[in-house]
């Protein structure tokens, strides 16, 4: 989900950022930014390396799909 909220910049900056970035994308550029500096940058990583993991991802793929079977078995 995301929230609004309202900012101020340095009329010089905004231009920059408009004519570098565009409106559009704006948002979208800041949160980019700011994501590791709040987040931090290890739930990232950590999710990579998860990624990564051919064996772990497959494991992961077998468990949903026995799991939507099994549910699907549940609805008739």
């Amino acid at each position: 989900m995301h929230k609004k909220m309202t900012i101020s910049l340095d009329e010089a900056v905004y231009e920059g950022l408009y004519r570098t970035i565009g409106k559009r994308r704006m948002s979208q550029f800041i949160e980019d930014l700011l994501r590791p500096h709040v987040l931090g940058a290890a739930l990232d990583e950590g999710y990579r390396a998860m990624a990564a993991d051919k064996e772990r991802e497959a494991e992961a793929m077998a468990w949903c799909n026995a799991l939507a079977k099994d549910m699907a078995d549940e609805a008739r």
